[in-house]
């Protein structure tokens, strides 16, 4: 393959970030022929296909890895620059990050807050189980994710961040309903219960780890939104796996309560990042990690 041209791997890297061809055209100011242009080049310099044309276009391996390396290329210029140029003439630095509903929903945003107040960072988040955001990391969407997978990927770090509990609730007309002797794997191929998305296991972990196995079906609702995934519980539509900082009030008023008591399921979370030499991506991983040690403990 001849020299990389960035140029071209640019409108890769928009027509996958923004999902197409036109709003790729827009963030480049250039036509949407002059894209597709660029695309095709692209592919006869590397003669490989490297994105499949659906709606949305997506990267095939080969231009994930283009995509990666080209986005850790771009994140140590950025810094470079920073370095070489006043920061009153720079504009913000933009880092894509992979991070679980419940995260995002809760002590996120807290503990980056004193970056966001600099107006010199933008953040791109892409949501997911906390099971699945790595593989954000893994395919180079992002440059860092929250995920709860200890071990780090080759040429990334890991650091800890802290832990967010988990208990089975329902609103206590549904538990009477449903489970008046109890949560037990027989009632459960009966009861509707909600789970985030076909990718979270949460739930089934904790059937796993309480009552030492699984019911042959689960009827279920799939709720991707932590608020409305609430809502179904609270208001006895359904029973779930809530975070502690979602239910505490309403477990205290009596709202909510637990199927198992006292059955707390703990899920560690850890920060993943490419381990480069990024001062916009250091300054990020300090703060989060600093944040979330004040927000979550261990």
């Amino acid at each position: 393959m001849c020299m990389l041209d960035y140029k071209l791997i640019e409108a890769l890297a928009k027509v996958v970030s923004e999902g197409g061809f036109e709003r790729a055209a827009k963030t480049l100011f250039i036509t949407q022929s002059a894209v597709s242009q660029r695309i095709r080049q692209l592919e006869d310099q590397s003669g490989q296909l490297l994105l499949t044309r659906s709606s949305p276009p997506q990267p095939t391996e080969a231009g994930k890895a283009l995509l990666k390396h080209y986005q850790q290329v771009k994140l140590l210029e950025d810094g470079l620059s920073a370095e070489l140029t006043a920061v009153a003439e720079q504009g913000p630095a933009t880092l894509a990050i992979g991070i679980n509903a419940d995260s995002l929903a809760s002590w996120f945003i807290s503990a980056i807050q004193p970056l966001l107040q600099q107006f010199n960072l933008l953040i791109d988040l892409r949501v997911d189980d906390q099971e699945q955001t790595h593989l954000f990391l893994r395919e180079g969407e992002v440059v860092g994710c929250i995920s709860n997978a200890s071990k780090p990927m080759q040429g990334c770090r890991v650091e800890y961040l802290g832990v967010m509990n988990y208990r089975m609730l329902a609103a206590p007309d549904f538990a009477a309903r449903w489970f008046p002797d109890g949560l037990t794997l027989a009632v459960a191929e009966k009861a509707p219960a909600v789970i985030f998305n076909r990718k979270d296991r949460l739930h089934y972990q904790f059937m796993q780890q309480h009552l030492d196995g699984l019911p042959d079906r689960l009827p279920c609702h799939y709720i991707p939104t932590p608020e409305q995934f609430l809502r179904v519980i609270s208001e006895g539509y359904s029973y779930g796996m809530v975070p502690d900082w979602q239910s505490a009030e309403l477990r205290n008023s009596g709202e909510l309560v637990e199927l198992i008591s006292g059955a707390v399921f703990p899920v560690a979370l850890y920060w993943h990042c490419w381990n480069l030499d990024s001062p916009a991506l250091h300054s990020f991983s300090q703060q989060l990690v600093h944040g979330a040690e004040m927000l979550l403990g261990g």
